[in-house]
């Protein structure tokens, strides 16, 4: 008996290493950084391709409670605050964290923080991206910490789901494409984080690569969101002018107005060039067609 018990907790040893093995964040080194001037205006750019107030907040000083299956998760405070935002984050803890998911303590992320998009950014964007965000007005506000449910409060675990859902590679196939479809491509896919409500999500909260844009649950509550590939049951009436039209004044083709979480969405990409709006157009006629998500 005490020979069996002994082979069991070895086991449960043995198991216990390779899940801490597997699991530990991986992040980048110093030396991974590209010699790079941050350049603030491009960064501001990037600002209201990402939304970034419409969940931080006015100010970015967080506080919004997200209800999901998991628990609540709360917003934090990413203003340049030294105390309670980033204020003192490095350009690598900055990109650490938008990359790879990592704290500046070395802790993974949730991937309610869209890491998984933002990971498809390059590394000279995302440092222009925080030389924006330094400099606007920090804000005061320490937020509380997550509310989840066992197991999913056991932040470690992460480190193995990001194993199989935190790929940057691009979902639509880059070959071939012209430079304003791979425009689009990188604002969609990667900063503007459109897939994280408009795809739907598998039993462990990834994205459904093959139901791409297809619409599905609304993350934050109620309803659903739209499906918005070029397919009849999403915008395969509109024309990409009818797109870039929608996302600059918020008026869809048959005079309808934007609504629901979308209206602090197109509040943000009213702020972007046209060409990045024709660009967002003409990837989202490029995508695969597919029918709207019916079932969760």
């Amino acid at each position: 008996m005490r020979s069996v018990i002994k082979k069991f907790f070895s086991v449960m040893l043995v198991l216990v290493l390779i899940f801490w093995f597997a699991s530990r964040p991986q992040r980048l080194a110093h030396d991974d950084l590209p010699t790079h001037q941050p350049d603030p205006a491009n960064g501001e750019s990037l600002f209201y391709a990402g939304g970034c107030v419409s969940c931080h907040g006015e100010g970015l000083g967080g506080g919004l409670e997200m209800e999901s299956p998991y628990g609540v998760f709360r917003v934090p405070n990413i203003s340049p605050d030294k105390e309670t935002g980033i204020g003192n984050w490095t350009a690598l803890q900055f990109v650490n964290a938008m990359q790879k998911g990592i704290s500046p303590d070395g802790r993974h992320y949730y991937p309610a923080f869209p890491y998984t998009s933002y990971a498809r950014m390059t590394i000279e964007d995302t440092i222009d991206l925080k030389a924006y965000m330094d400099s606007l007005s920090p804000v005061n506000n320490r937020t509380a910490n997550h509310e989840l449910y066992f197991p999913w409060n056991i932040r470690r675990g992460i480190g193995l789901w990001k194993r199989r859902y935190l790929d940057p590679s691009p979902i639509l196939d880059t070959g071939g494409l012209d430079a304003v479809i791979e425009r689009g491509r990188y604002l969609a896919e990667g900063p503007g984080h459109c897939a994280e409500c408009h795809t739907p999500r598998d039993e462990f909260g990834g994205l459904q690569a093959a139901r791409w844009l297809a619409g599905g649950a609304n993350p934050e509550g109620e309803g659903t969101i739209p499906n918005i590939t070029p397919h009849s049951d999403g915008l395969a009436s509109w024309s990409a002018k009818d797109i870039a039209y929608y996302l600059r004044s918020g008026f869809t083709p048959d005079f309808d107005t934007v609504g629901g979480s979308m209206v602090e969405v197109q509040e943000n990409t009213a702020q972007l060039a046209d060409a990045d709006l024709a660009a967002l157009a003409a990837y989202l006629k490029a995508i695969p067609a597919r029918p709207k998500t019916t079932k969760e």
